[in-house]
């Protein structure tokens, strides 16, 4: 069928002017012609918001998101309270109801301003997921070129018949960005909404939201509703596969190593941002990968480094400065430490930029789990061996640290509680996921450590960094299943205070190390410290009632 005549029978749009499935050429020249929008504040809406770099199409294309949205806007997020699903969800800051009767009137509205406003539309269709066994149609209508060129590189190019991506048959994403939400009228927070409709497999984002991010967390936070009904883990983590078939996977929040790590010259990239364990083993949700820049270390991540220069890749909100312009800077000359528009300058590039890619993007059973927090504290080991309850504890505080300098207000380490490292997205509870991942490991005999790649010696400000080359050392290690073979010879100690098991010596590594109050030379100032970082779990635990959801208290 027509794409118009679809668009017409399935939603009621009459635009006269849509591109469907457009090349990734065909995309980067529309951007440039098309995307207009707000890029400063106090800014008009009809500025340019795409730009080439000295290297043309053969380069990546650069979009600046309005300045109210660099990073998802969490605190206008919202799923629709329909009866057969509102008990299911996991209401929370992140994700809080929105009426159906509200939601139903708003959306006909945008409807009818899509109509009205004789606006052009880009329709994108993808797949979500490389294994059959749960991948899903999605179909992006919007308002961006550059949105439909982000998702080209996120996600696989749909295979299947035009019918296939008719409404009934697949999740739609309506991204219609000069909407404007009327709080009262729409019983929103502000002019902008991002809604989850789970009845009617619709994401809806209307209002100026154009960070790239929406697209792909949107759908994952929908995976993440679908999956466990059937038995499937859906996982905010990086996985790869080495040499000997054996699968790991990197649970972690933003900022702990989830990306960097998982792109190791020695192992096969299966994927570094979400991705599924069914029972035919690990496979990627997307075909792309979606990093930050800020401060990138090149040298420590060639990888990505490579791909700025590369065709078909997007960068998103690094600025140009003394009044240069975008056509005339080489991609590697851009200042990836900027951060004049935004902390969250991000990067989007196809799996195949990475020269290491497992086949499909699949694996096998995780022989290794890895849980990563980068503590600021300077407190946790660098790395502890988990057991079976250890391991639900973790997974379900998710803990990491926020550092003074990368957010305002943030003057001192923060901790930062995010249930199964990622709970803005996940749908369900916490209990789900960490059931499946129980079910599942025990399956597989997976084994788990706590990689700690934070500060050593004291909080960070004042102590550095464990270094990269070190948390690799401790990483393969436990990927190598040396810091569970009973023959390896290496001793274990308890921490005294938060009671869980480290080495004491790890090939590669310098033992000092592997103690963290060995590194402070304050000892008290190291107890009081690991004491108060303590008490946080607890409080945490505590008021998030896992004890009573059947998760046994590890802290």
């Amino acid at each position: 069928m027509d794409i118009g005549k679809t668009l017409q029978e399935d939603w009621g749009l009459t635009c006269s002017t849509i591109f469907h499935n457009l090349n990734k050429s065909e995309l980067f020249r529309a951007a440039l012609e098309l995307d207009v929008g707000r890029i400063k504040r106090g800014g008009g809406y009809h500025d340019r918001k795409t730009y080439a770099t000295s290297l043309g199409e053969a380069g990546p294309l650069v979009f600046l998101t309005d300045p109210d949205c660099t990073g998802r806007p969490v605190e206008d997020t919202y799923a629709v309270a329909w009866p057969e699903v509102e008990s299911d969800i996991w209401w929370k800051d992140s994700l809080k109801k929105y009426d159906p009767d509200c939601y139903e009137q708003l959306l006909d509205r945008v409807i009818k301003h899509l109509n009205q406003s004789g606006s052009h539309l880009f329709v994108q269709d993808v797949t979500v997921g490389h294994d059959a066994e749960y991948s899903i149609r999605y179909r992006i209508i919007g308002q961006y070129a550059t949105h439909a060129y982000f998702a080209q590189n996120m996600f696989l190019l749909a295979n299947g018949s035009a019918e296939e991506f008719e409404r009934d048959n697949c999740w739609t994403m309506l991204n219609v960005q000069t909407f404007r939400c009327d709080p009262e009228r729409d019983g929103c927070r502000s002019d902008r909404v991002a809604v989850l409709d789970f009845r009617n497999r619709i994401c809806l984002v209307a209002g100026p939201a154009d960070y790239c991010g929406l697209i792909k967390k949107s759908i994952f936070t929908v995976m993440n509703f679908l999956l466990p009904s059937k038995g499937i883990l859906s996982m905010h983590c990086s996985a790869n596969v080495g040499d000997a078939d054996d699968t790991s996977i990197l649970f972690g929040l933003s900022g702990t190593g989830k990306t960097t790590l998982s792109a190791d010259v020695s192992r096969r990239l299966i994927g570094d941002d979400e991705n599924a364990w069914s029972d035919s083993g690990v496979s990627n949700f997307e075909n792309g990968c979606y990093a930050k820049l800020i401060d990138l270390d090149k040298q420590a991540e060639p990888v990505i480094a490579d791909a700025l220069s590369m065709p078909g890749t997007l960068i998103e909100n690094v600025p140009v400065s003394n009044g240069r312009q975008y056509e005339t800077i080489h991609p590697q000359d851009l200042d990836l430490f900027d951060r004049s528009i935004t902390e969250n300058t991000r990067f989007s590039y196809p799996l195949d930029c990475n020269p290491n890619v497992a086949e499909g993007a699949k694996g096998g059973h995780p022989a290794t789990i890895v849980l990563l927090t980068a503590d600021a504290f300077g407190v946790l080991p660098p790395i502890s061996v988990l057991d079976e309850e250890e391991v639900m504890y973790h997974f379900v505080q998710g803990f990491t640290a926020r550092v003074a300098g990368t957010e305002i207000g943030v003057s001192e380490p923060e901790a930062t509680f995010s249930s199964c490292f990622g709970a803005p997205f996940m749908s369900h509870k916490p209990i789900v996921y960490a059931k499946l991942l129980k079910e599942k490991m025990r399956a597989s005999s997976a084994k788990c450590v706590l990689l700690n790649t934070g500060w050593i010696g004291g909080p960070a400000g004042s102590a550095p960094r464990i270094s990269l080359a070190t948390t690799r050392s401790l990483l393969n290690s436990a990927m190598q299943g040396v810091l569970h073979d009973s023959e390896s010879g290496i001793a274990f100690e308890k921490h005294s205070i938060l009671g869980m098991r480290y080495p004491t010596s790890c090939p590669g590594v310098d033992s000092k190390i592997l103690n963290p109050s060995d590194s402070w030379t304050d000892k008290s100032a190291y107890t009081n410290a690991a004491t108060e970082l303590r008490d946080m779990f607890r409080s945490n635990f505590q008021e998030c009632g896992f004890q009573k959801a059947g998760i046994p208290a590890a802290i």
